[in-house]
């Protein structure tokens, strides 16, 4: 018996295969030289971020980390706004001057991208005591790292949000490193889902390879934040299969731990379970891959033509005149 509607598994799985291969893409175009500074990939974690964001609404809020391309094209930032953002150009969804790490889009509410680990979790918190003091039933999801619960704006994020009883749905993708460091190495209280009850906040714990898994969590966590006001917490448990950054040497783990999580690869795991209910062939794949394919090459060809900000707007939301 199929317990996968056709249509949605095929949007789910279009989104993990856009991010996989506008990800891939950015490595490319990172390596000739046309995007630079720092660059964080989202490899491996596409179950995250797709699930996630299918159970949000238009209206909620997002905040992520400097990991957040595909995040913000699942939030609906277009390829192309993000890759010329990356390539520094004006046509970016920030004017070219935030970079990979710091994509915003207001229309969207997408508020970040934040290259300070933890530096996210207060601005959730800011955003979801707006929408309480306006009477709004917005959730804000804030998407960090385990390596952000060792920071102190976790620890003030999340009593604050208890405290006042806030919206907020604290969405931790654990991926089991904080850079290169194992979550083991420096968390001594016993693993994460011992630190939210602490606040008196629920949590729970999803297998985030899974995108079916993540999607029906995110839903009911963020169903129960709408209805009540108060936050949440899940634990994302994923795996990022490339480097921390494209700087990282990656002498940390070893190749055979990288091998045993890509064997649950979770474009290949959804895959499987859409063949073994009969709504996925070979044809739905090479027609998925042509289509991301495309759009993935126009959005390079468009922001490699984009102009860059021009030198006497470099000052522009820098300085406020003051009225005379």
């Amino acid at each position: 018996m199929t317990t996968l509607d056709r249509d949605h598994a095929r949007t789910l799985l279009t989104r993990m295969i856009l991010v996989r291969r506008f990800e891939e893409r950015a490595a490319e175009q990172y390596s000739l030289g046309k995007i630079r500074g720092f660059l964080h990939l989202y490899v491996g974690e596409e179950a995250s971020g797709v699930g996630a964001m299918a159970a949000l609404e238009e209206e909620d809020n997002v905040v992520a980390t400097y990991r957040e391309h595909g995040q913000a094209l699942l939030r609906g930032v277009t390829p192309h706004a993000v890759m010329a953002e990356m390539f520094g150009k004006a046509t970016g969804c920030a004017r070219g001057r935030g970079g990979s790490m710091h994509l915003f889009h207001v229309a969207r509410r997408f508020w970040g991208g934040h290259a300070i680990v933890g530096g996210g979790l207060p601005v959730a918190v800011g955003l979801a005591l707006a929408d309480k003091m306006r009477r709004r039933k917005q959730v804000t999801a804030v998407f960090f790292g385990e390596g952000a619960s060792q920071e102190g704006e976790f620890h003030e994020a999340m009593n604050l949000a208890a405290v006042w009883k806030l919206p907020v749905l604290f969405l931790c993708e654990n991926n089991l490193y904080a850079m290169g460091t194992r979550i083991d190495r420096h968390m001594a209280d016993g693993g994460l889902m011992r630190r939210p009850p602490a606040y008196g906040i629920a949590a729970e714990s999803v297998d985030a390879m899974d995108v079916v898994a993540v999607e029906r969590a995110v839903r009911y966590a963020a169903d129960v934040v709408r209805d009540t006001g108060e936050p949440r917490f899940l634990e994302l448990r994923t795996y990022r299969f490339r480097a921390h950054s494209m700087y990282d040497a990656e002498k940390y783990r070893d190749k055979h731990e990288v091998e045993t999580w890509q064997e649950r690869d979770p474009i290949e795991l959804f895959v499987r379970r859409m063949r073994d209910e009969g709504i996925f062939d070979e044809e739905d794949r090479a027609r998925i891959e042509a289509e991301v394919r495309a759009e993935i090459d126009a959005a390079v060809a468009a922001a490699d033509a984009d102009p860059i900000e021009p030198v006497s707007d470099l000052l522009r939301d820098v300085l406020t005149e003051v009225p005379r």
